[in-house]
């Protein structure tokens, strides 16, 4: 294994910031200063600034919930020095990862693991994703049709950051919806999605002239958000972490289903 590769899976380091240490001579390996070239060797040991980077177990992690509020970036730093999540989850969960993220505006659920098989597997699992959201306007056919039969667009920058580099997007058909009230105002539904790309909801309603005002995710694959009150935590109880164990097993022929939740 690359040595930034086991940096970034045994620590808080990504691989770009591993590789900055590494520049910065701050790794060594037994004594040995390292460089961008060395690939470990079964049993070398690893330290950073003197201190040993012990390689983590990787049948146990930790997942939680947590219900992000509204005006929080889903990033471990922002350039323009808005508050992030990590702002308050506080050091102790410093190195946890999230599952996708939720933009600036939107509130919800959350997981964080600090497993980065764990958090690679959910984000690219097609797990339902649950939304309830307020659109401004009433509901139209149109917008029926497409959530029942899917959406192309050559152009979806409406509803997009001003910063994003995506420009076209394919809706796939939502796997349910419920308009649960509908108003020339306001409208507000609840619908299931899989995959949740770049604001991928807030461009869909955006082709239709429909902004969203208010979007709030409820629940994640059989994670649900339930009463958790905003900016708080909660663990994964035994029968969530049981059914993760499967979800894994089965998406991963090599994954190892620890038992210590079950």
């Amino acid at each position: 294994m690359r040595l930034n590769q086991f940096i970034s899976h045994h620590s808080k380091y990504s691989r770009r910031e591993a590789d900055r240490l590494i520049e910065e001579g701050r790794v060594n390996i037994e004594k040995n200063k390292a460089d961008f070239n060395t690939v470990l060797e079964v049993g070398q040991r690893v330290f950073i600034d003197g201190k040993y980077l012990k390689a983590q177990n990787q049948d146990l992690y930790t997942v939680i919930v947590y219900h992000k509020p509204k005006g929080e970036i889903v990033s471990k730093k922002d350039d323009r020095d808005r508050r992030i999540v990590y702002d308050t989850l506080g050091a102790k969960y410093a190195h946890f990862i999230s599952v996708g993220r939720l933009d600036f505006a939107s509130e919800g659920l959350l997981l964080l693991t600090d497993s980065k098989n764990v958090a690679r597997q959910l984000m690219q699992s097609d797990l339902e994703r649950e939304y309830i959201l307020k659109i401004k306007g009433s509901v139209t056919k149109e917008m029926i049709e497409a959530m029942e039969k899917g959406l192309s667009l050559q152009n979806a920058t409406l509803g997009a950051h001003h910063k994003s580099k995506i420009k076209a997007m394919d809706f796939a058909p939502f796997l349910k919806y419920e308009v649960t009230k509908e108003g020339t105002n306001f409208s507000r539904l609840k619908v299931s999605i899989t995959e949740g790309k770049n604001r991928e909801l807030r461009r869909f309603f955006a082709y239709f002239k429909r902004e969203v005002v208010d979007l709030r995710r409820v629940r994640y694959g059989w994670i649900e958000l339930n009463a958790l009150p905003v900016g708080k935590i909660r663990f994964l109880n035994k029968t969530e972490y049981k059914l993760l164990h499967q979800f894994l097993s089965k998406n991963d022929k090599n994954f190892y289903v620890s038992k210590k939740y079950i």
